[in-house]
């Protein structure tokens, strides 16, 4: 094995890997689309952990875990960490998710609230949405962003040719068969949320603002000069929010 701390879980018919970091009390790590706990945490790793015990995940196709036949759905994901959370005798954690992980720190603190704590979500809407007709292109993650992605995964994936299909199946998850979760399933969220946006990222400011102002203990962080990919390239900026957010 590549890492030292790095395991398998029998999860609801997958091999779920994750690792742990640190000690205290625990935080899950949920990578975006397509990427792997190394790309997207390893600049985070060392500062958090020496907070906090750390559960980084890798979700089902992405990483050393490998993907099954079985469909790929938001819930199907939380509902995986919320089983891994038991399977580690866990009984509540804090949750950090970007983009693909975000979305499931959503799922988790809606469908599983009774084991989450503080939750930040960074660059995901609660609820699909069609962009105005008249709003200009946000900048989408470049050729080398997708080359990065694909050699992170080539390094640990069980079949590092699945890459192509595993963006197929992710895509069409997040942009055919999201749907997202209603007002009132926002306001009846107990948890501390923390919602972090770029101001030029792939979700608008203003959407963040509505989930905000939804949540009963919403906080809002906007990141200046940052598109979606630069959430993962601001490491300094991301803990500056985040771990006093994680430590309240």
């Amino acid at each position: 094995m590549d890492h030292p701390t790095g395991s398998f879980a029998d999860i609801n018919g997958l091999q779920l890997y994750h690792e742990i970091h640190g000690s205290g009390r625990p935080v899950v790590l949920l990578h975006g689309g397509l990427q792997t706990i190394d790309l997207m945490f390893g600049p985070l790793l060392p500062t958090l952990a020496a907070r906090r015990r750390l559960i980084a995940v890798e979700l089902q196709g992405h990483g050393h875990t490998a993907d099954t036949d079985r469909p790929m759905s938001i819930d199907q994901l939380a509902d995986d960490v919320a089983a891994l959370l038991a399977h580690l005798g866990i009984e509540e954690a804090d949750i950090f998710g970007f983009s693909l992980g975000g979305l499931v720190g959503w799922s988790l603190v809606i469908r599983h609230p009774n084991v989450v704590g503080r939750v930040a979500v960074a660059s995901a809407d609660y609820r699909s949405r069609e962009a105005p007709p008249d709003e200009a292109p946000r900048p989408m993650p470049s050729d080398a962003d997708f080359q990065a992605m694909r050699d992170a995964y080539t390094a640990v994936a069980p079949d590092p040719s699945h890459f192509d299909a595993l963006g197929e199946k992710v895509g069409t998850m997040v942009n055919e068969d999201f749907v997202g979760w209603t007002a009132d399933e926002l306001r009846a969220v107990q948890s501390p949320t923390l919602v972090l946006v770029g101001d030029n990222d792939m979700i608008r400011v203003s959407d963040a603002v509505e989930a905000v102002e939804l949540l009963p203990h919403g906080q809002l962080a906007v990141l200046p000069g940052t598109t979606h990919m630069d959430m993962t390239r601001s490491p300094e900026r991301i803990l500056a929010m985040l771990v006093p957010f994680l430590d309240a």
